[in-house]
């Protein structure tokens, strides 16, 4: 791990680490996390079967995800070569719409080193998973930040992070992406920290208004 090109999240003392920096430069920071409490880790696996998971989850349910997905995985489609096998018909069949079976198909046929990205600096990863029909921005920067752990990436076109930041900033309006993106500069080398701070701050203001 000392040789990765970029700091990366390995337990709850990286994610205080970054709260501590957060806090003593932003004092919105240091605001917000008195209100959240400590912040999650939310590491998840890497590798083919967690982007092919992000692409079951597009515009459907968590509900709806979490079935199909249990189909596919008894199926044996957490792997490539099974999801090739399987073909488009049959991914229809357990669940996945056309264009979600297409994209499906060109995950499996990227051909990913996805052990080449754990060392990879997370603009080639993200230029990497983009590449691949069906995987966007947001996609690949929430890739970077949980399943390779990287410290210091953001998702500024994630609604509830643009929410986040209004309320905690008391902007007039929802930044957008560019807008978030330049701000979060503000945030180096923490900026997977803030990400996290602000989903949990937008998930504290919601359940206050009742929303949540």
């Amino acid at each position: 791990m000392a040789d990765l090109p970029e700091r990366v999240i390995l337990g709850p003392d990286c994610i205080a680490e970054g709260c501590d920096w957060l806090a003593a430069h932003e004092p919105r920071f240091a605001h917000a996390l008195e209100r959240t409490g400590p912040l999650p880790l939310r590491l998840r696996p890497d590798g083919f079967a967690q982007l092919l998971q992000a692409i079951v989850s597009q515009q459907v349910s968590v509900a709806s995800a979490r079935a199909i997905w249990a189909r596919l995985d008894e199926a044996g489609a957490s792997r490539p070569e099974t999801v090739l096998d399987l073909g488009e018909d049959r991914l229809r069949a357990l669940g996945l719409s056309r264009q979600k079976a297409a994209y499906a198909l060109a995950l499996s046929e990227a051909g990913i080193d996805y052990e080449a990205l754990r060392d990879a600096p997370t603009a080639q990863v993200v230029e990497t998973l983009v590449a691949v029909k069906g995987i966007g921005v947001w996609t690949a920067e929430i890739y970077a930040m949980f399943s390779l752990g990287r410290a210091d990436v953001f998702a500024p076109g994630d609604l509830a992070l643009q929410e986040g930041a209004r309320i905690l900033f008391d902007l007039d309006d929802r930044p957008r992406d560019r807008t978030l993106r330049q701000m979060a500069e503000d945030w180096r080398p923490w900026r997977s920290v803030a990400a996290r701070a602000l989903w949990a701050y937008y998930h504290v203001a919601k359940q206050r208004e009742g929303i949540l």
